[in-house]
C-alpha cells in the first residue's frame, strides 16, 4: 500500500479500520493520518505504529492538514456530522481522491453534490472485526455519473477502497440500492451474534451453572463452531445436520428454536435497521 489515507475521526469504526490497516502495512507503506477531537486520544493513536495523530481541539485545521496531503480519506463521524466535515475539507481535496463514508444512511449522490469536480465519493460499511483483520466490507459507488464524476475515476476509487479493506478482511462491492441492506446483514452483525452470546450465557446459567462456567460453555461453542464453519468450508446448514442426529437431544432443540418464529425474527430485526438506515438518510 503506497497511497496515503487520513481516517477523520477514531471512534468505534474509525478505530476498527486503523488498527485493521496498521496491523497490514509494512515498513515501506506511509503512515495512515488520523484526526479526532481530543487530545488524550491523539496521544493515544500515535503510540501505535505507522500512524500520524493530531486532535482538532489543538489544531482546528487538523481534518483539512490530513485530507489536502491523503489519496484516501475515510470519514468515520456519526452520519450527521458527514456533510458538515465534507464542507470543511472540499477545497483542499485534490482530483483523484476518492472520500469513503462509513456513516450509515449517506448516499453518495448528498456528499458528491459537495465535493469539487473529480473527487469521487463512496461508501463503505465495514463491521468492528475490522479490528482483527476478520471484518466484511462493502462498498458501493454512485449508480449514474454526475458531478465530474468519470467512470474511469469512480472505477480508480472502488479499486483503491476495495485493496485498502481487503487488509481488514473480507470486500464485497454492492450497488448503492443495496448498502443499507449490506448494513443490516454485516455491519450490525457483530452486535447480533454478541446478544446471542448473551442470551445463551444467561440460559446457561438458568441451567444452574455459575456465570464463569457458563460463559466458557457458551462463549467457546460459538467461538469454536465459527472457526469450524470457516476452516471446512461447508455449507453451514450440512455442519448443523452432521451434528443433529435423527430423535436426537439437538433435533429436539432445534426443532423448538425453528418453532419459535426465528426467520420471521430475522426479518423484522434487519428491516428495521434499514428502515434507520432510511431515516437517517432522509434527515
Amino acid at each position: 500500500m503506497t497511497k496515503r489515507i487520513a481516517i477523520l475521526g477514531l471512534g468505534s469504526m474509525g478505530g476498527a479500520i486503523h488498527r485493521g490497516l496498521i496491523a497490514a502495512m509494512g515498513e515501506q507503506d506511509p503512515p495512515v493520518m488520523v484526526t479526532t477531537n481530543s487530545a488524550a486520544s491523539a496521544a493515544k493513536a500515535a503510540e501505535l505504529p505507522h500512524t500520524s495523530a493530531a486532535a482538532v481541539s489543538e489544531n482546528p485545521e487538523a481534518n483539512r492538514e490530513a485530507a489536502a496531503a491523503a489519496d484516501t480519506v475515510i470519514l468515520a463521524v456519526k452520519p450527521w456530522m458527514i456533510h458538515d466535515l465534507i464542507g470543511e475539507i472540499s477545497d483542499v481535496l485534490r482530483p483523484g481522491t476518492a472520500v469513503i463514508s462509513v456513516a450509515a444512511g449517506i448516499t453518495v449522490e448528498s456528499m458528491q453534490r459537495l465535493l469539487p469536480e473529480g473527487v469521487i465519493a463512496l461508501r463503505a460499511m465495514p463491521n468492528t472485526p475490522s479490528h482483527i483483520g476478520a471484518g466484511v466490507t462493502g462498498v458501493a459507488a454512485a449508480e449514474s455519473f454526475e458531478g465530474g464524476q468519470l467512470p474511469e475515476l469512480v472505477a480508480a476509487a472502488l479499486a483503491d477502497a476495495e485493496t485498502i479493506f481487503a487488509r481488514v478482511g473480507a470486500v464485497v462491492t454492492v450497488p448503492e440500492s443495496q448498502i443499507d441492506a449490506l448494513s443490516a446483514v454485516s455491519g450490525s452483525g457483530p452486535a447480533y451474534l454478541f446478544w446471542f452470546v448473551e442470551e445463551f450465557i444467561a440460559a446457561a446459567g438458568r441451567l444452574g451453572f455459575d456465570r464463569e462456567t457458563a460463559k466458557v460453555l457458551a462463549q467457546n461453542t460459538v467461538v469454536g463452531a465459527a472457526k469450524l464453519l470457516e476452516s471446512t468450508g461447508e455449507d453451514a446448514a450440512a455442519l448443523r445436520r452432521k451434528v443433529t442426529s435423527p430423535n436426537g437431544t439437538t433435533e429436539q432443540a432445534v426443532t423448538r428454536l425453528q418453532a419459535g418464529g426465528i426467520p420471521e425474527l430475522f426479518d423484522t430485526a434487519l428491516g428495521a435497521a434499514i428502515t434507520r438506515a432510511r431515516e437517517l438518510a432522509a434527515g
